[in-house]
């Protein structure tokens, strides 16, 4: 049974966990966005074209920042909405790995760094997710400033978007490699849809409109898209500007960055009124 708002906190478990995945996620982000053309030599398995490493890479700093907040939290209600799209991203990634074992790079330390995090992490995010919601206060407190109907549904059908075109990548690689804006194997297409299954954060806003459950979530999206629009700036020669969804993707992500930009700027600004 949950208990009263005020009573809401976070497990030393929980920042446990959080302290320890970061160095992770940052040096898999200095290592895939700063040399992203050296990822054999650098990393658990070779990723082409570069523009793929450093989408990976916005996506680690991103966690980062979201796990740095995780450890800092005083109250649950304010983190909870990242865990299980942090649970889902880690699960994709350990599945794809057993997918396509033949093609990591088995003699690299970086790849049994690769497996043990995939392997034990989705286990552990999803426990300490569970057992964090013990003592976990209502979903809204008294108080909180609440998200409007139409941005709450906005974020909702992004989550749903972004989670739907996820499971189409994993599921169905290989219809994904035609259409897709750059070059993907089944291996990257498997991977990015890892990263498309964040949007799960989205959908999440459906069962908490209260602006604390989203305004650490929206930071995480804002560092991760704005690396990556700078990737797709720096790897815009990796880009097929003559397929249709490279003029759907890369506009959308910069719509999506304003938007969210937008929504955390009117929430900041003290208001009676929702926005």
């Amino acid at each position: 049974m949950a208990v009263s708002s005020n009573e809401d906190r976070v497990l030393p478990a929980t920042r446990a966990l959080s302290v320890f995945i970061i160095p992770f996620l940052v040096v898999g982000f200095v290592v895939l966005f700063f040399w992203p053309a050296d990822t054999r030599r650098l990393f658990a398995w070779t990723i082409n074209p570069p523009l793929t490493a450093m989408v990976l890479g916005s996506v680690y700093l991103g966690g980062a920042w979201f796990f740095v907040q995780a450890a800092r939290a005083t109250n649950w209600r304010t983190i909870k909405g990242g865990f299980v799209p942090v649970g889902t991203f880690a699960t994709i990634m350990g599945l794809n790995t057993i997918l396509h074992w033949d093609k990591f790079n088995h003699d690299h330390v970086a790849f049994w760094l690769w497996t043990g995090l995939y392997f034990t992490t989705p286990f552990l995010v999803f426990a300490v997710w569970l057992a964090n919601r013990r003592v976990a206060g209502q979903p809204e407190a008294d108080g909180d400033r609440r998200l409007s109907d139409p941005a709450r549904t906005a974020i909702a059908l992004i989550g749903l978007a972004a989670t739907g075109m996820g499971l189409f990548l994993f599921l169905t690689p290989e219809r994904a490699l035609d259409g897709w804006p750059w070059m993907l194997t089944p291996l990257t297409a498997r991977g990015t849809g890892g990263i498309f299954c964040l949007g799960v954060a989205g959908v999440g806003i459906v069962f908490d409109r209260g602006w604390p459950a989203a305004r650490i979530p929206l930071q995480v999206a804002m560092v991760m898209l704005v690396l990556i629009l700078v990737s797709v700036v720096r790897g815009w020669d990796d880009l097929d500007t003559s397929k249709a969804f490279t003029w759907v993707l890369v506009p959308g992500f910069a719509a999506v960055l304003v938007g969210s930009a937008l929504v955390y700027r009117r929430m900041s600004i003290p208001s009676e009124r929702p926005v």
